[in-house]
């Protein structure tokens, strides 16, 4: 089984992004893949071609699934979420669970 890989939305703090590279947990992002103008539906079909669970803070991502559009995984915070607490919840998540796993699933911290 492999590892979940992260990729986030744009709107994804620095801080968590560093805290997950710091802990050695391999993510991307949405401005490292040249992806700032992409629709909501087109980031999830990216991080699914890539085979990434995408982390969010944006509930759009939540309506898409549930629409049908297959994904890799999804992981949501509520946007108030301290950065700390968002950081244990991707880690637990990496810890814990395959990529294989979190295909088509979502996970709420």
């Amino acid at each position: 089984m492999s590892e979940v890989r992260y990729y986030t939305d744009e709107h994804v703090s620095k801080a968590v992004i560093d805290g997950l590279r710091r802990r050695g947990v391999d993510v991307t992002t949405v401005p490292e893949n040249e992806m700032l103008s992409a629709s909501d539906e087109e980031q999830l079909a990216f991080a699914a071609s890539q085979r990434r669970v995408i982390f969010t803070q944006d509930d759009d991502f939540l309506k898409l699934a549930a629409q049908g559009h297959e994904h890799a995984g999804i992981v949501y915070a509520h946007q108030r979420t301290p950065i700390g607490e968002i950081i244990s919840g991707l880690i637990l998540t990496h810890s814990v669970l395959s990529a294989e796993e979190m295909m088509g699933n979502i996970e709420f911290l």
